[in-house]
């Protein structure tokens, strides 16, 4: 060492403590060498609590994933860093925001890397990077709604090839019916017609695979727009509980608003992946014995207080030992999706009834949900049942909703071998049956009957 040295460092390290901004400079290893007493103020640590540790005991668990996966190696790589944004651990376990700016350089002999950081009291950054997530969701959203309607317009092109080719199907029947009928020169145009069968029936197959690319389309969109929004979701309900400093009233609106339209999104996106599941043939069915009253029991309080807010009322009539063979999960999604579209078309003072009868013959058990509410015109009963359709009596469309409900249930209903249909009468209300075969060992043991009103 020159001599004189060793008041130089003196003079140096006294500098480095009166400086405004704390000062930490450590090792390739992450051993903190040095580290000025505003930093040490501003931690609440005392210096030889921090000299010779790890960096990492003045960070934070984001801090720390933050400096192992994008700090250090940026600094390894450039030499420097600017103007980055890290959360510090104080002593007592808060988190403190700080802005950095780094240098690496070599220091007798090793490599060793000096930080300046600057407290930040302000939360803009945070919103900041909220508004910026909101904004990439309301994207994905628009983007998803512009392949929804190229989909559908695909949907609609395949749908009318399909029924050009069954009227094609049905002409080739009826020549095939009056060549039988004719002599040994027929035969030459029999196989012409077997061969044109046959192209026929490679063009339904690609007609099929295309169906089946577009469900597989839909289901991967739906898993890629998921990620961010619950992304979206985490992060406002951090900021809500306070985690990243207090939060106004105003601001708490705004969070209340984007989780909303996050719950919204999110339960749009789960309505196309389902009727991806449902149309690419990946849904299981575990068939059971199950009690109807059971069932609508098990869904009631899920829907009263959606009820409740809209003024609306509900009965049930249901035998407590009827019984149906059904799965007991998507029996119970259809009775939601039954009952939470009457709640959305029935005005406030209507009424809602879930009723559950066994033909005289006893082969079918039928399971209506019956309305109050606008009702459906006779010529859009069928379309209701279509996917992303939803059908408003007036011009314009007022009710949230993809339109998927019904159709995802009827789907459902026809895989456990049964069927929905409507009926409807404009201004009264409407009623949706489900139709399901009666339980294999026929009414279930009596219990108290579970009908209620609300």
């Amino acid at each position: 060492m020159p001599e004189g040295g060793l008041p130089n460092e003196v003079a140096a390290a006294e500098l480095l403590d009166r400086l405004p901004c704390g000062v930490v400079s450590f090792a390739d290893d992450g051993t903190v060498l040095t580290v000025n007493s505003t930093l040490l103020a501003m931690l609440g640590y005392e210096r030889e609590e921090i000299v010779g540790h790890h960096v990492e005991t003045i960070l934070g668990i984001a801090g720390r994933i933050f400096f192992q996966t994008h700090l250090f190696p940026l600094i390894r790589l450039q030499g420097v860093a600017e103007e980055m944004f890290v959360l510090l651990r104080h002593k007592r376990g808060t988190d403190v925001g700080a802005l950095l700016n780094a240098a690496r350089h070599e220091r007798d002999g090793r490599a060793a890397t000096d930080c300046v950081l600057m407290e930040v009291r302000e939360r803009r950054k945070f919103e900041d990077a909220l508004i910026r997530a909101k904004q990439a969701a309301e994207a994905a959203n628009v983007a998803l709604q512009t392949r929804t309607r190229e989909v559908e317009e695909a949907n609609e092109m395949l749908e009318q090839q399909a029924v050009e080719l069954e009227l094609q199907q049905q002409q080739l029947q009826e020549q095939t019916a009056e060549l039988e009928a004719q002599s040994e020169a027929a035969l030459a145009v029999n196989d012409e017609l077997v061969l044109r069968t046959r192209e026929l029936e490679e063009a339904r197959r690609v007609a099929e695979d295309a169906n089946q690319a577009k469900s597989q389309f839909l289901a991967v969109m739906s898993h890629e727009l998921r990620t961010p929004l619950n992304a979206i979701g985490g992060y406002a309900e951090l900021i809500d509980l306070g985690v990243h400093g207090p939060v106004t009233e105003a601001q708490r609106s705004a969070l209340d608003r984007i989780k909303r339209g996050q719950r919204h999104l999110l339960r749009l996106i789960n309505e196309v992946l389902n009727l991806a599941r449902i149309e690419a043939g990946h849904v299981e069915y575990a068939m059971e014995d199950v009690r109807v009253a059971d069932a609508v029991q098990a869904v009631l309080p899920m829907i009263e207080p959606q009820m409740a807010t809209a003024g609306l009322t509900s009965k049930t009539s249901i035998a407590p030992d009827l019984a149906v063979q059904a799965d007991r999960e998507k029996l119970q999604q259809i009775l939601i999706n039954l009952l939470t579209n009457a709640v959305k078309f029935t005005p406030s003072g209507g009424t809602i009834g879930v009723t559950a009868v066994e033909s005289p013959a006893g082969e079918r058990v039928s399971i209506e949900v019956a309305d109050s509410g606008i009702g459906i015109p006779p010529d859009k009963i069928e379309s209701v049942f279509e996917p992303f359709v939803q059908v408003d009596v007036g011009h314009t469309r007022r009710r949230e909703g993809s339109g998927l409900g019904l159709s995802i249930s009827r789907d459902l209903a026809r895989g456990m071998g049964g069927d929905l249909y409507a009926r409807s009468e404009v201004g009264r209300g409407s009623t949706f049956t489900l139709a399901l075969e009666p339980a294999k060992s026929g009414r279930t043991t009596h219990v108290p009957d579970q009908s209620a009103s609300s």
